[in-house]
């Protein structure tokens, strides 16, 4: 007869952000637990498998004695179907009194920190709680104490990784739809010798993160062992740091970013020097895109960031060259897993007929680590990558890289699937391109099923400045499902995100016969 904090796990195979057990009505009056509460779950074949979950009732869903974890968080943990586990409330996180202490104002101390960050990775603190503090670093702020010893705190709940030669890496804060460029300057790095194992995420609030993109030509979800073995065998490597166990903390917190779509600079910087201190990293290029509706606005926030940053590293020991680079519309034309891979690959391929904004802006920052590294002087280094680009080397280099994490090396751009429903768009009057809209292109993309669905995205066909004639295509919406589509299209015809105006804007006195105003398209198609 077991007892009845003894219950019988049952998977069912369902996705859930937070880690959630669903136990019988009957066996919670039992266990003394409501709805909300955290309990503990110990494998009782193995009490070293515990983890900290959220209790949800049911007597529908699930039989007395029995509870239902998700199949995919029991997976991680080495729980199994029909294992006897062990149920016991858990106390109170002191996080709680402590995120309040940040919220009316108060510093934080280097023991407080890493108590909220170990009770986030051991789950006693739930999504609620998380964007509390969030919300705190984002509208209290925190010095560069307190996020050195954010920092750190990640870093030590996962694990860390050591190579035996000098490590390069690259990574931006993002905020600029269709920036592919590390599938670039990784194989460029890599071609000229150097060392660049590049972990990288997943989107958060963009169409793609780099993960999404390389994992359209390669997996991504490699063990610790697979990725140095597949870093130190070609020189790079391009897979995603969520699968590596790297500052877990920071991917839980990333969650609870997505939903209040906040990313606050004492966690941006935390996230980004944290990942890179647990992966190694001892030299590396920020990218920070600055312009309207990016997440620094102007040159100053981000001169002010960089700074941060570069201090951040020298007190982490990790060198830092800040690369403040121009971010008012998509780099290159293509947005989304799949056209941005396509992109990347034809860039590498053949990058005199490729767009100029990736070829410039990946030669500028893999310029920049060359330089760092001593493999070029002080002003030379975008030379040495272009000449490394279009030589052919990064492309063989990449191939390289596809085949050790999986892929095929002898993949083609066009072999490249995209989603089968289209929606294209015309110029509606002759005239000029006035403004391209980052965050309108974002929200399509996403509405079309990016990043999730690989083949949804946008294919935009003029940018800013370019004259463009009526009836000229600007611009082409990709989805996996007709559903995806009209919602996408819906959102571009609430928010354009291409503006086109005509030399002549106004008349005075008025002629309204005459008056050409500031015009977006109207005219789309819907095709398979």
């Amino acid at each position: 007869m077991r007892g009845k904090d003894r219950l019988r796990i049952s998977l069912k195979d369902f996705e859930y952000d937070e880690k959630i057990a669903i136990i019988n009505k009957i066996d919670a009056d039992k266990l003394e637990v409501k709805s909300g509460d955290k309990i503990s779950i110990t494998n009782l074949k193995n009490k070293n498998i515990k983890s900290i979950f959220t209790v949800a009732l049911s007597n529908d869903l699930i039989n007395e004695g029995e509870i239902i974890i998700p199949s995919s968080h029991a997976e991680k943990l080495g729980f199994k179907n029909g294992d006897i586990v062990k149920i016991a409330q858990t106390h109170k996180p002191e996080s709680i009194e402590l995120i309040k202490k940040k919220i009316a104002g108060e510093k934080l101390e280097k023991g407080e920190i890493r108590t909220i960050i170990n009770e986030i990775v051991d789950g006693l603190l739930g999504k609620t709680e998380i964007m509390g503090f969030i919300m705190a670093q984002k509208y209290i702020g925190m010095d560069m104490d307190e996020i050195e010893a954010l920092t750190r705190a990640m870093v030590d709940t996962g694990e860390k990784i050591e190579f035996r030669r000098p490590t390069y890496d690259k990574h931006s804060i993002g905020g600029v739809p269709g920036n592919k460029v590390s599938l670039l300057i990784v194989p460029i790095i890599a071609s000229a010798g150097l060392l660049i194992p590049k972990t990288s995420s997943r989107a958060i609030t963009s169409p793609s993160g780099t993960a999404d993109t390389m994992e359209v030509l390669a997996n991504v979800n490699l063990t610790l062992e697979e990725f140095m073995d597949v870093a130190n065998k070609v020189g790079g490597a391009l897979i995603w740091g969520g699968a590596l166990n790297l500052a877990p903390a920071d991917d839980i917190i990333i969650n609870a970013e997505k939903t209040l779509r906040l990313d606050p600079i004492p966690q941006m910087l935390a996230s980004i020097m944290a990942k890179k201190m647990a992966a190694g990293i001892k030299t590396m290029v920020l990218d920070i895109p600055v312009g309207k509706e990016t997440k620094m606005e102007n040159i100053d926030d981000a001169m002010n960031f960089a700074r941060l940053v570069i201090e951040l590293g020298n007190r982490l020991g990790i060198r830092v060259q800040a690369g403040i680079t121009y971010g008012e519309q998509p780099v290159g034309h293509n947005v989304g897993p799949a056209l941005e891979a396509k992109e990347a690959l034809e860039a590498l391929i053949n990058p005199k007929d490729s767009p100029a904004s990736l070829i410039e802006k990946s030669c500028s920052l893999a310029g920049l680590l060359l330089e760092m590294s001593g493999k070029a002087p002080i002003g030379m280094g975008h030379k040495l990558a272009k000449d490394i680009l279009y030589s052919g080397k990064a492309y063989q280099k990449m191939k390289e890289i596809i085949e050790a994490q999986g892929g095929n090396p002898n993949i083609k751009p066009d072999e490249i699937p995209v989603g089968q429903y289209k929606y294209e768009v015309y110029a509606p009057v002759d005239g000029f391109i006035t403004k391209v809209s980052n965050s309108s292109i974002i929200q399509i993309a996403r509405a079309a099923g990016a990043p999730k669905e690989k083949g949804a995205g946008i294919i935009l066909h003029v940018k800013r400045g370019r004259k463009v004639t009526a009836g000229q295509k600007i611009l082409e919406v990709y989805a996996e499902r007709s559903v995806k589509l009209q919602d996408a299209v819906h959102v571009l015809e609430s928010n354009p995100p291409v503006i086109i105006e005509g030399m002549l804007l106004k008349t005075v006195p008025e002629r309204t016969i005459y008056t050409m105003q500031s015009e977006s398209y109207s005219q789309g198609s819907n095709s398979e």
